[in-house]
């Protein structure tokens, strides 16, 4: 069995960088990616964590361009009786793709 995946596109919200009860660094993010031939933007949940989250809460913001590599989980969870799914990407390489800009 195979589960990756492979996104390009820009962080459609800051990434909020948070620890678990074990103080474990978890950024959560979400990455707007455009579909092949379509005027259509899919907006990607993504989790990173340990130091790749922390590296990605302090170098990139919103609208910064980013490749993810990773594996897609779907979670469910229960809040006040009913029952929700998640479908997200958990990071295990993120590379930053933005050119730094030259100081003047």
């Amino acid at each position: 069995m195979l589960n990756e995946v492979t996104l390009v596109g820009r962080w459609s919200k800051d990434p909020e960088l948070r620890h678990t009860s074990e103080d474990k660094p978890v950024a959560d993010c979400r990455i707007a990616v455009n579909r092949t031939k379509s005027d259509t933007t899919d907006f990607i949940p993504v989790i990173v964590w340990g130091n790749t989250a922390k590296a990605v809460a302090e170098h990139t913001k919103k609208g910064s361009l980013v490749g993810v590599h990773g594996r897609i989980q779907v979670r469910e969870y229960e809040k006040e009786g009913t029952r929700y799914w998640i479908t997200e990407v958990v990071a295990e390489k993120v590379k930053f793709l933005d050119r730094k800009k030259e100081e003047e």
